[in-house]
């Protein structure tokens, strides 16, 4: 049994929250100057060992919300807005996530030990 888990519901702008039983692991905020933006990012771990992100950005009196519900089946990620699923392979995403954050193809873990890293995080 998972200690420190409660029930979260997350709104989301595309009016289908996304709800859950789980934890909060991580947070960030920053505030980007130019675009007078305030982004908040939360990372949460479900019971069932699933994660979900939730990004909220704040511009003025405009805010957006937007939360991701990711689990893993085998060698496939399903990736559920409330709204809309897709599925992708662990290294289809994988390279998405190299190119959206500029690493080269080295620096892809392997589903191994992104599981062994999802398994700290549920401890």
């Amino acid at each position: 049994m998972q200690v420190n888990m409660e029930d979260i519901c997350l709104k989301h702008d595309n009016g289908n929250d996304i709800c859950f039983r789980g934890r909060l692991f991580s947070e960030c905020s920053w505030y980007d100057e130019e675009h007078a933006t305030l982004t908040r990012q939360k990372l949460y771990v479900t019971d069932n060992d699933d994660q979900v992100y939730y990004i909220v950005r704040s511009c003025g009196q405009t805010r957006t919300r937007s939360a991701y519900h990711l689990s893993v089946n085998g060698e496939d990620c399903v990736i559920n807005n409330g709204k809309n699923s897709i599925t992708l392979s662990f290294d289809m995403l994988m390279h998405a996530v190299r190119g959206l954050c500029g690493l080269d193809a080295s620096a892809t873990p392997s589903l191994s030990m992104v599981g062994e890293m999802l398994k700290v995080a549920n401890a």
